[in-house]
């Protein structure tokens, strides 16, 4: 990771730690560097970059900074307006963009944004080019500015978006009809976008925190605060609830009986599907180290292999290309189905979970049910430095030693938190109780040994 790129983009709080200056910058390096790119292929032609937003306040702010830095190198800025951030992944690739960029902070409060870099395929930005950025950002590099017919253009592009829907309605194989579909928008980009797919695909659509007002997004709403779902599917007696994240890259699901159904059971019912019509090929799917331990035996049970990876959606892409995986995802809801999208996509995920169901003539309840979830504690311990926490031959024996009694009927993972300076240990086991005493016995091994901050 970078000095302001992480794994999921320069994130932050707005005017503080991202502020519109950072997104002037990075606006002036990518259109120089794009349309240098263009020079030298002989392309007399000013590169094209185009934007999408959430709907946090704070996003026609960057959008502006963006296309404004954008212009003033020469390039030209074609604007989406509020979308989804799978939405730009696609039409970047498909409308032959030199890049995309999606303005969000994802699942985070109003009061944060964020800048994601896109690559002409769909994929996230290569690392080099972002470390180029950050040089420009941090004052290391110059770039001149453009002047005359040579300053670029600022294009409203919402027929993008509106190319994106007929492609999500387009992977509708079977009719909606006479189905209650309830969907969760989290006051964010799906606002616009899921309700019209879903009407389009004959659907009995309900939606709920669809009216954004800049400063509510994610406010107990969506896929981070799914309890309202949970309730309104319940009290309106609908077959299925969808809850999406701010920029609707993600999705978690609601059963007919107001139950959670979350990534690793949404990965493990569409591996089933695959395999059961010989479509899992390889026979694999992809995970994180996350993963619940109650998803890995399911996978066993029905003779499919898992890798696993670092946590971030990032990381599972990665592997899925490299490997020619079809599905894989975070318990988080980060869906990748890599036949149909480059990232993950939340309305996506929700369409492909409507259609194992019609085809299997199954509610989500009965097919989620041969993947039960594994109880789980979580504690964070803020220790003086990660690495000598970790290494720590006596937290490594009590960890060795949990690991060992939880052979076969749980485990224990203990890692360094990629962004704080906190050691997350997670245990998962079949009671609550077994969770929570084995984890404290690692806490208190590495308090003890003086790590704790």
């Amino acid at each position: 990771m970078g000095k302001y790129f992480g794994t999921d983009g320069f994130r932050g709080e707005a005017n503080v730690t991202l502020t519109v200056e950072h997104a002037y910058k990075v606006g002036r390096f990518l259109g120089y560097y794009y349309n240098k790119i263009r020079e030298e292929k002989g392309i007399d032609e000013a590169s094209k970059i185009v934007i999408g937003k959430d709907t946090r306040r704070s996003s026609y702010m960057f959008e502006y900074a963006l296309a404004s830095g954008i212009t003033a190198s020469g390039a030209d800025a074609y604007l989406l307006h509020v979308t989804t951030t799978p939405s730009v992944a696609y039409i970047t690739h498909i409308d032959r963009f030199d890049c995309g960029i999606m303005i969000s902070a994802s699942h985070n409060p109003y009061t944060d944004n964020g800048i994601k870099l896109i690559d002409s395929n769909g994929d996230k930005m290569d690392e080099g080019i972002i470390s180029l950025v950050e040089d420009y950002i941090d004052g290391l590099s110059t770039i001149p500015f453009s002047t005359g017919e040579k300053i670029g253009k600022t294009v409203d592009y919402s027929s993008g978006r509106n190319r994106y829907i007929g492609y999500l309605i387009s992977l509708g194989i079977y009719s909606f009809k006479n189905f209650k579909v309830a969907l969760d928008c989290a006051n964010g980009s799906s606002w616009n976008i899921a309700k019209s797919v879903f009407n389009a695909l004959g659907a009995k659509t309900y939606v709920i925190n669809d009216e954004p007002n800049g400063l509510n997004i994610n406010l107990n709403a969506g896929s981070t605060h799914i309890e309202n779902l949970q309730k309104f599917v319940k009290e309106n007696q609908c077959d299925v609830g969808f809850a999406y994240d701010g920029d609707a890259d993600r999705c978690l699901c609601v059963d007919e009986n107001g139950e959670v159904v979350n990534g690793d059971q949404i990965v493990y019912i569409y591996a089933n599907y695959l395999k059961d019509r010989g479509k899992l090929i390889p026979n694999e799917v992809v995970a994180t180290v996350m993963s619940n331990y109650g998803f890995f035996k399911a996978l066993d049970e029905s003779n499919i292999g898992y890798a696993t990876t670092k946590v971030g959606d990032k990381y599972v892409r990665e592997y899925m290309v490299e490997h020619g995986n079809r599905i894989g995802g975070e318990q988080s809801g980060h869906i990748i189905f890599t036949k149909y999208a480059t990232t993950g996509d939340g309305v996506l995920t929700s369409l492909k979970m409507m259609e194992v169901m019609i085809s299997k003539k199954a509610t989500l309840s009965k097919l989620a049910e041969g993947c039960k979830m594994y109880p789980q504690t979580l504690i964070n311990v803020r220790v003086k430095d990660k690495k000598s926490a970790v290494e720590d031959p006596k937290v490594q024996e009590a960890v060795n030693k949990v690991s060992k009694e939880l052979e076969g009927t749980g485990r224990i993972l203990v890692r360094e938190s990629g962004t704080e300076p906190l050691i997350r240990v997670m245990v998962e086991a079949k009671s609550k109780e077994d969770c929570d005493t084995f984890a404290k016995c690692v806490v208190d091994v590495i308090k003890s040994q003086g790590h704790e901050a």
